[in-house]
């Protein structure tokens, strides 16, 4: 008979090999489980890929390689967040590449920059074959049959087309398919949410008799309105005016991060009533009001947005080379898989996020189609902004040149004719008075 000593030997021996054994299944579970959700989002995002509302690689391709093109490989892009292999890594089927120019350029050349960014874009989209150039919600179906990345264009700020509704038509005959309103300056018929740029300061008039015109006459097109760096008060009367589904192409949720560039709870209603769309900035400023952020805070707003309004009236746009910093494990477009698997982790369901990727967005820019369809018969909008509402010195008015008044006078004119040209007329009279003194 063993000894109660063997048998304790035996009895510890066993109940050590069982642990092992249950360390070695735990981890393994634990391994299946990780790779199953990876796997999972995987499928999720191949049969649902992302439309991201918004990326500004056109404005870093001037900053870092003056629109250059033949000088880099947009397959891999140093410095920035954005190239093609990363867009493919993070399932990312369709883009909305914005082209903006800075709000320095109102009153000045921003037409002139808006086609340069206009270009650049329709040359990357044309020139790689991995990337397609779409204008229509159909096209851009037919490019993920293609397994190509779409692409389209849109407009980041109202003063890019210098308040004229022809610069506007013809911008979406080269392919423009969105426009914000304004940026981080106010427009002669448009406020923006930023404080930055004193101009264009109005009381109680956040979007102007021509403004509404502008809004009338992008539904008339079939270009969708867009409402990010909107003040509230713009963002309100446009969604009020506006017979199409508008967008916030890259906002966030206030009640999140109480950040001016985001959308309170009052006029995420009034997007839901419109059957419109928030798409959320990943931006770590509009997603915890600071510098730092992480996948969990960014998933808050998604949370909190949906107990708003619903699932079918979120989308995603990122904002990247538009934002200097973004949340830790969201760096680049690469990495929007992990996003997506935080929110099945919170209990989303495959079919919310469906609608989250693609086809909420699909939804809207159909719709935006249709009323475009229904306004058919309606002829280009003939309504002018006032040269007093303007207020840009750099206007021509159209009048046969006076050599009797100075503002008809040529630059090389009034140079002459300024300070130094009166000095030199002055002199003269000033030695001819003293001559004639003594």
């Amino acid at each position: 008979m063993p000894s109660r000593k063997t048998v304790i030997s035996a009895s510890s021996g066993l109940w050590m090999k069982s642990l092992k054994h249950l360390v070695v299944f735990s981890s393994l579970c634990c391994l299946i489980s990780g790779y199953s959700e990876r796997e999972r989002v995987h499928d999720l995002m191949s049969r649902y890929p992302l439309i991201d509302g918004h990326n500004d690689l056109a404005l870093q391709l001037r900053i870092l390689h003056n629109n250059q093109l033949s000088q880099i490989d947009l397959y891999n892009v140093s410095k920035v967040a954005t190239d093609i292999t990363r867009l493919q890594a993070g399932h990312v089927q369709a883009q909305m590449f914005a082209v903006y120019v800075l709000c320095g350029a109102q009153e000045k050349d921003a037409v002139r920059l808006t086609l340069e960014q206009i270009d650049v874009v329709r040359r990357m989209c044309t020139e790689y074959q991995d990337f397609e150039l779409v204008t229509s919600a159909q096209e851009l179906r037919n490019s993920e049959m293609k397994h190509k990345i779409a692409c389209l264009i849109s407009i980041e700020g109202g003063h890019s087309i210098d308040s004229s509704l022809p610069a506007l038509r013809m911008f979406y005959q080269l392919g423009v398919r969105s426009m914000t309103l304004t940026h981080t300056c106010n427009t002669p018929w448009a406020e923006s949410s930023s404080k930055i740029y004193n101009i264009y300061q109005r009381q109680n008039n956040s979007l102007t008799h021509f403004g509404k015109a502008v809004v009338e006459e992008m539904n008339r097109l079939g270009m969708i309105v867009d409402l990010s760096h909107t003040s509230w008060d713009t963002a309100w009367a446009a969604l009020k005016h506006s017979k199409a589904p508008v967008i916030f192409s890259h906002s966030s949720s206030f009640s999140i991060c109480s950040h001016g560039r985001n959308v309170p709870d009052w006029l995420l209603h009034d997007l839901k009533k419109k059957q419109g769309l928030i798409m959320v900035n990943l931006h770590s400023k509009f997603i915890s009001c600071s510098d730092e952020a992480n996948i969990s805070r960014v998933a808050d707003h998604f949370d909190h947005i949906k107990n708003v309004i619903g699932a079918e009236s979120i989308g995603i746009g990122g904002d990247f080379e538009g934002a200097v910093s973004f949340p830790q494990g969201l760096e680049d477009v690469s990495k929007y898989p992990a996003l997506i698997q935080e929110l099945l982790q919170r209990n989303w369901t495959e079919n919310e996020l469906a609608d989250v990727l693609r086809r909420n967005f699909l939804r809207v820019f159909e719709e935006v189609e249709r009323v475009r369809d229904r306004l058919s018969l309606n002829r280009p909008s003939e309504v002018q902004i006032s040269v007093k509402e303007v207020q840009n010195p750099c206007r021509l008015v159209l009048r046969p040149p006076d050599p009797r008044r100075p503002s008809d006078m040529s630059p090389s004119s009034r140079a002459q004719n300024g300070p130094k040209g009166l000095l030199i007329l002055v002199i003269p009279l000033m030695l001819s008075s003293l001559l004639m003194i003594e």
